[in-house]
């Protein structure tokens, strides 16, 4: 019967620290650039474009330069952002030996 109350209790502190980490997520604020940070891109914890900034010298360019760019700067805020989530994330599973445990982004 321990063992299932062990289990128990590992269960209840994943769900709190799950929670903690969820909180955290929210908060955090990534900003991925292109084109020598001629643009950039801010997202948020979910994944959310919360900002663009385009240089004034980087809209004499072809507009599809300017697409290219700012596809490049929001897959490397994506990039950062996964890289973040995952380190929260493993804060929270780390100690407990979840093997596998990824976040879903």
């Amino acid at each position: 019967m321990t063992d299932f109350t062990k289990i128990f209790e590992k269960a209840k502190e994943l769900e709190i620290k799950m929670k903690e980490s969820q909180e955290k997520i929210k908060n955090i604020r990534v900003e991925g650039v292109s084109g020598s940070n001629s643009v950039k891109v801010t997202l948020d914890g979910e994944g959310e474009m919360q900002k663009i900034e385009i240089s004034n010298e980087i809209l004499k360019e072809e507009k599809s330069i300017i697409e290219d760019l700012i596809v490049a700067a929001h897959n490397n805020a994506k990039i950062q952002l996964k890289s973040k989530t995952t380190k929260e994330i493993s804060k929270a599973t780390g100690d407990l030996g979840i093997p596998g445990f990824k976040w879903p982004l």
